[in-house]
């Protein structure tokens, strides 16, 4: 993470920069499972000043067949290219109310090289209950820019990966989903998937690490969180959730707390829960739900 640069941005704070020459804001929403509204309708119907559309499918392996993973560099670099994001743009997601959409953007353009990259903290919702203005209706087209990609394979975690860390427990796996999809009491909302979780994880659904408005807890209260999970400085730390959106809010939560080093679990439970022989265990586990 670049040193000078928090991983949230307030309303406020983003009024005073609107204007400069290299910001580049990216609406990231996308829904999560329950959630059926249309993006890019709620995109047309409102969106920041001059903002673009960063379609989390369209920034994912097309050729894979578990649910938005990780694109290659290539591609990464030309849809962003596209968007007219530079490698050395100051980058602001936000989305329209779910948190989850806009920390899977940030922790994607970090994995791919980014260094000034923010959340809007607390989404459009915060935006426009502040006052700030909002477009709508068709976007404007935008100037392509070159993207020169510096990933940092370090903020990611494969299956072969999660297998050794199961296995010798060096990780702290923090599964960010409703505590009955962990404990496998409610069926997962994908087929072919087993209900329960990795051997040794915690539960810390996302939530937990958001107010009322989807905004972020200040910083002591997510330590305390985090701290409740099992989280010590000590031990690195994966996040893991259904398919790595929602995990990318403890990611990002890790992150306001200064933590560096940590990792996501990129495939989640869609790619370990329909693994052949890949551990499971059900029941509350060390849960962090209280």
């Amino acid at each position: 993470m670049h040193a000078s640069i928090h991983p949230l941005i307030s309303p406020a704070r983003l009024r005073d920069i609107l204007s400069a020459p290299d910001l580049v804001l990216l609406d990231a929403t996308m829904p999560l499972p329950g959630e059926t509204f249309d993006p890019e309708q709620r995109f047309v119907e409102a969106r920041l000043p001059g903002a673009r559309r960063f379609d989390i499918e369209q920034f994912s392996d097309p050729e894979s067949p578990l649910p938005h993973m990780i694109p290659t560099q290539a591609r990464f670099a030309t849809l962003a290219g596209a968007l007219g994001v530079s490698d050395a743009a100051h980058v602001v997601f936000y989305d329209q109310g779910n948190a989850a959409s806009a920390a899977r953007g940030w922790w994607l353009a970090r994995l791919f090289g980014l260094e000034r990259v923010q959340v809007l903290d607390g989404g459009l919702p915060a935006w426009q209950r502040a006052g700030g203005p909002v477009d709508a209706g068709a976007p404007q087209a935008v100037q392509a820019a070159a993207f020169r990609p510096t990933p940092r394979f370090r903020l990611v975690a494969g299956l072969g990966d999660m297998r050794d860390h199961v296995r010798h427990r060096d990780r702290l796996i923090l599964d960010a989903r409703a505590h009955g999809r962990f404990t496998g009491e409610v069926a997962e909302p994908r087929p072919g998937v087993v209900s329960g979780h990795m051997p040794g994880a915690r539960n810390l659904p996302f939530g937990t690490l958001l107010d009322d408005h989807r905004a972020f807890l200040p910083p002591e209260a997510l330590r305390a969180r985090f701290a409740e999970a099992g989280v010590t400085e000590d031990r690195r730390v994966i996040t893991s959730c259904g398919s790595g959106v929602s995990a990318a809010v403890l990611s990002l939560g890790l992150a306001i707390c200064g933590r560096t080093g940590d990792a996501l679990y990129d495939g989640s439970w869609a790619e370990w829960g329909s693994t052949p022989g890949a551990p499971v265990e059900t029941g509350p586990g060390r849960s962090a739900v209280s």
